[in-house]
């Protein structure tokens, strides 16, 4: 039997292959194609940011945290927008309690309190259309009075609600966008991210910085960021106008020479003018007249007009003193409100115009450094309007260190920006209570305390004056403990007359130093003579500062006057 044989139909060769590769070339090219989307087609969608806020502020191509308000058509700014746009100063200070707030510049302080049209500037009426206010837990001012004072410049742009803030004086790039269809300004520094603005060809732009090849930007309508830099073409600088120029005040300086200051203790009463003597080239004189007698801002004073009328005599000037009494509690109620500061600067306004002053030295003390701050707003408010009757304003400062009541509580930067001279009252190195003997002001401590307030709080050498010390302590050692008394140039002068002692050079004080026995006891003096003045001098000199002064004249010894005033003028 024949066996009959079916051939199976045979399977074509490489036709899953095929398959594949029309895949393969599918992906390749959706691929291909979303390539050249992604490199050189771009996002066309326009998506207008969300700041979060009806009137963002925008300042220096930054969003500011809080956002303006609009009112009768004028722009009103919160006190954290000014604060950040004026810089470390800041000259916009405000008093919950009260509603009070205060703007100073160098010679204008203008006190505004919220929801009030009338203020005070320098002490005179002065009127505002619209008046400052609060909203939202924020302070708002009005921004003419801003631009009266600070020459701050703002931009409202209605379709975008966003306010420009500029700062006077600065200056910006300005960019012409050159795409005829609208330049766009994007989100990010990609085509593909959204548009927040697009510019019409010729319109400008500010130019704020340049990040990854894009330059970042504002457009008209206020939006911030990123345009091609191939889309714009750099144009002009703008120049946003300086503030109205303040007469400055020239603080009074010996032409040639250098301010030789000496302080009058006065306790109980005035010296008698005509038992001083001759203090051969002092040129100024302050006298301890003004103290706070109590946390409502009230002033006692000792002003002796004999003794203002022997120092004109004599052509010096009076720089009166004012004391917080060294009290602290007293001190933080006076400071805490405008209302007890500013009847503080009212007296002594009216204290220097009746005894004829030509200045006011500020003898703060003792003081929290919860006040550090209200301190320097006192002397911000008072350093204007002193200005503003020919007063010369100087603040005393001691040495750093780490105690609160005796040094942390300076704002030394702060204030001296402010003041025209600042002494440092490079004594105490060892106080009363010391507990162990040395020097009240060696050399080398007082060279470091006053050139690390140059150094390390940026105030000019030409306002510091060199406070010394013309008293000196006797030093007791007995059974381990050590006890002082200060006492003055003439008294250690009769000690090592009496006692027939040799005084002997400590060259690491550079100061003459003597010690004695006496019932049992060891006593050390560093003295206080020509040669420690004359190094001081010498030191006042080498750093350029503006001066001396000596604490105070009823330490002096007669013959010490002439020794300053050859050092201060000795030629090199």
């Amino acid at each position: 039997m024949e066996t009959m044989y079916t051939r199976a139909p045979r399977r074509r060769r490489g036709g899953g292959a095929w398959y594949t590769m029309l895949f393969l070339l599918f992906i390749a090219a959706a691929m291909g194609v979303w390539f050249i989307y992604m490199k050189f087609i771009p996002n066309q969608h326009i998506t207008v940011p969300d700041y979060g806020m009806e009137h963002p502020i925008t300042f220096q191509g930054e969003i500011m945290d809080q956002g303006a308000t609009i009112q009768n058509g004028e722009v009103m700014l919160p006190i954290s927008a000014l604060q950040k746009a004026l810089g470390p100063d800041e000259p916009v200070y405000y008093e919950a309690e009260t509603g009070s707030i205060i703007l100073t510049t160098t010679n204008k302080v203008l006190r505004l309190k919220t929801d009030a049209l009338t203020a005070e500037l320098n002490q005179k009426p002065y009127e505002l259309h619209i008046a400052a206010q609060t909203k939202d837990d924020a302070v708002y001012i009005p921004i003419t009075p801003l631009e009266e004072l600070y020459g701050l410049k703002t931009e409202y742009k209605s379709d975008s609600g966003i306010v420009i803030l500029l700062q006077a004086g600065e200056s910006i790039q300005q960019g012409k966008a050159l795409k005829s269809k609208g330049s766009a300004i994007r989100t990010k520094t990609s085509i593909h991210s959204p548009i927040a603005e697009k510019v019409p060809k010729g319109e400008t732009v500010r130019i704020w910085g340049e990040e990854h090849g894009w330059l970042f930007v504002q457009g008209p309508q206020g939006q911030l960021g990123y345009m091609q830099k191939s889309n714009v073409e750099l144009a002009s600088i703008e120049k946003v106008p300086q503030a109205a120029k303040e007469e400055a005040f020239i603080p009074w300086k010996v032409l040639g020479s250098k301010i030789n200051l000496t302080w009058e203790a006065v306790y109980e009463k005035n010296p008698n003018p005509d038992s001083i003597g001759t203090l051969k080239g002092v040129n100024v004189v302050s006298p301890t007249w003004f103290e706070l007698q109590d946390g409502k801002g009230t002033i006692k004073g000792k002003a002796d007009p004999a003794y203002v009328r022997w120092a004109h005599d004599q052509g010096m000037q009076v720089w009166a003193l004012f004391s917080n009494g060294f009290e602290p509690d007293r001190t933080t109620e006076a400071l805490a409100t405008a209302d007890t500061r500013f009847k503080m600067i009212r007296q002594l306004l009216a204290f220097a115009q009746t005894y004829h002053l030509q200045g006011i030295n500020i003898d703060f003390e003792n003081v929290r450094t919860s006040d550090k701050a209200n301190l320097v707003q006192f002397v911000r408010e008072l350093t204007p309007l002193l200005h503003e009757q020919g007063l010369v304003v100087s603040i005393d400062v001691t040495p750093k260190s780490n105690s609160e009541l005796w040094s942390l509580f300076l704002d030394r930067s702060a204030l001296g920006r402010t003041v025209d001279y600042m002494m440092v009252m490079a004594y105490d190195e060892h106080w009363a209570s010391s507990p162990e003997a040395g020097s009240v002001a060696s050399l080398g401590w007082t060279a470091s305390a006053v050139k690390r307030i140059i150094e390390e709080d940026g105030v000019s050498a030409n306002k510091i004056i060199l406070s010394m010390p013309l008293y000196t302590r006797i030093w007791t050692e007995q059974n381990g403990k050590v006890t002082s008394k200060a006492v003055g140039m003439d008294k250690v002068k009769e000690i090592i007359a009496s006692k027939k002692l040799t005084p002997k050079l400590d060259e690491a004080a550079g100061q003459n130093y003597v010690e004695y026995k006496e019932n049992g006891a060891l006593n050390r003096i560093w003295i206080e003579d020509a040669l420690s003045i004359q190094s001081r001098v010498k030191l006042m000199r080498e750093l350029g500062l503006a001066g001396v002064a000596t604490w105070n004249r009823s330490f002096q010894t007669s013959s010490i006057w002439p020794v300053i005033d050859e050092a201060i003028n000795k030629r090199p």
